[in-house]
């Protein structure tokens, strides 16, 4: 007995320990918030108007928030009060609050709470709206809250309004489409472009600043983005601005871009050296010999030369004869290109995918010849490979003219991947200097604080490697050389080559199946870079 009695004692003292804890876990005492994040109240609604009570959210009575609404420049929809948090994993998310004339007390900033119980959750017009609420439900507890800017893509808001609904974002390096004149005003509905898609930009002509003028080539416009019904019935998330401190000019001047980046070969079948290439379209007509361009690539790699921080930026170039070149230079000094033409730099083997594969000797070269064995034009000591396959960064940019120093700065420039020692601030500082693209900006937008290199501030996106050899890496956007400006940022798409394959797969629009467990469910379009007039 007293064996029975030892073998099971410890099992018995576990099941008392086990309840005990299952006790302490039900928290004597402990009380559900009072408050539910705007997120999970935005979810309540399923298509039918929703009455709210504690019994339907979670326990909770109130939301509380910062305002964002502001009606002093008469823009705002009559009697919303705005109001956004971030209580709900860090996920930023609004609602807009129907109280009439009292919307008007509140001003941005403002941190309130609101008794929401017997409120109705309600899309009316298109707009999610808490309605039912009065005044007195409204508890101001704080004033001149700081308000985080919050740059979001205009395809973003497109693609799913649910989450930017009645929350202030900043709509970066907008611009109008015609170019405005110096008369034209902001009354009415426009189409602004950041470079992502077109958002309608909604401005009320009785609105106080209905009648500016002088509207910016390219501008940061912040506002609040509500939906509406369209003519078909389709819910469409529209702009407003809320006064007229929400224009903020970033540039009265066009600067076209000559030349961009629309593609490159990083690692063909089999060995690099000499088979590498980059594509590159013209804006405009050009004759190289009357106006000469320059290419520079960078390989960051653990095995270029010299290491450290690129102390002289793009024109680095190699401090040794052994290893891959940290940058290497191409001179574009004769030759001519078409407006909208395709054309390639790069190894004199001019084949697209490496040895044996078809020539493409035929495509627009302006420039080529064997850096394997020849030295770059002005920096660079042959090299057997211009990029790195994978890990630190490789990246290549254009300059207008053949001198490039530590100093100049490229007119169009992309980056795969950002590992390496590619910037610091010194002293002294040292990094590779980028041009105001569809990814980078040299002057920060939001803070307008300076930052002329790549990784430095918000000049962080890149490319991806291609997984594997043979892996052609088209840019597909859009530039309107007339705006001078992206109108369609580009996007990376990876096309596997063979050896086969025509220069047809590199100058035009590719299809691919799209496979799920050996099954194709769908074809898709990769694009090519074009130009828009």
């Amino acid at each position: 007995m007293k064996k029975i009695t030892n073998f099971y004692f410890p099992f018995f003292i576990a099941a008392i320990l086990f309840l005990i804890a299952c006790e302490k876990s039900n928290y004597p005492g402990a009380k559900v918030s009072p408050i539910i994040p705007i997120y999970d109240l935005r979810n309540l609604y399923k298509g039918q108007d929703v009455t709210l009570s504690p019994d339907n959210m979670f326990g909770a009575e109130k939301i509380a928030g910062v305002v964002v609404s502001d009606h002093s420049g008469g823009n705002m929809p009559a009697g919303l009060l705005v109001l956004q948090d971030k209580r709900r994993l860090q996920q930023l998310r609004g609602i807009s609050v129907s109280v009439g004339d009292a919307a008007s007390n509140y001003v941005p900033g403002d941190s309130i709470i609101i008794d929401v119980v017997g409120g109705i959750l309600k899309r009316e017009n298109g707009l999610l709206q808490l309605k039912n609420i009065t005044p007195e439900k409204i508890v101001k507890i704080a004033s001149a809250r700081s308000i985080p800017s919050n740059r979001v893509p205009s395809s973003y808001i497109l693609a799913d309004p649910d989450k930017y609904e009645s929350t202030l974002v900043a709509i970066v390096k907008g611009g109008f489409d015609p170019l405005p004149l110096p008369s034209d005003i902001l009354s009415g509905e426009k189409p602004l472009n950041d470079g992502f898609d077109n958002i309608t930009l909604h401005t009320e002509p009785t609105a106080s600043f209905a009648n500016k003028n002088n509207l910016p080539i390219v501008g940061n416009f912040f506002g609040i983005i509500f939906s509406s019904i369209d003519q078909n019935g389709n819910r469409v998330p529209k702009h407003y601005l809320r006064t007229e401190q929400d224009v903020v000019s970033l540039s009265s001047v066009i600067e076209i871009t000559p030349i961009i980046i629309t593609g490159y070969m990083p690692d063909v079948l089999g060995g690099d050296g000499n088979y590498e290439y980059m594509q590159f379209m013209a804006t405009k007509d050009i004759d190289f010999s009357v106006t000469p361009f320059a290419v520079v690539t960078t390989n960051n790699a653990g095995a270029t030369n010299p290491t450290g921080y690129p102390s002289d930026g793009w024109a680095t170039g190699s401090k040794a004869a052994s290893g891959n070149a940290r940058t290497f230079k191409f001179n574009l000094t004769s030759g001519t290109v078409s407006k909208g033409e395709f054309f390639y730099v790069g190894g004199s083997s001019k084949m697209i995918n490496g040895s044996s594969s078809t020539s493409i000797a035929s495509a627009k070269w302006i420039r080529s010849f064997n850096y394997t064995t020849t030295n770059g034009d002005g920096f660079g000591l042959k090299t057997e490979g211009l990029f790195a396959n994978s890990g630190n960064a490789s990246g290549f940019a254009i300059f207008e003219g053949t001198t490039v120093n530590k100093d100049t700065k490229p007119i169009d420039v992309i980056f795969i991947k950002n590992g390496g020692q590619l910037y610091t601030p010194g002293p002294p500082e040292a990094g590779y200097r980028i041009a105001n693209t569809d990814f980078y900006d040299v002057i920060d937008p939001i803070s307008l604080k300076p930052q002329p290199f790549y990784n430095m501030g918000t000049n962080t996106i890149n490319f991806n490697y291609p997984p594997d050899q043979g892996y052609f890496m088209k840019l597909g956007g859009t530039y309107n050389p007339r705006l001078g400006k992206w109108v369609k940022a580009r996007t990376q798409s990876m096309i596997l080559l063979t050896k086969q394959s025509l220069l047809t797969d590199l100058e035009q629009p590719s299809q691919v199946n799209i496979i799920s467990n050996g099954t194709v469910i769908r074809t898709e379009t990769i694009p090519v870079t074009t130009l828009k007039d």
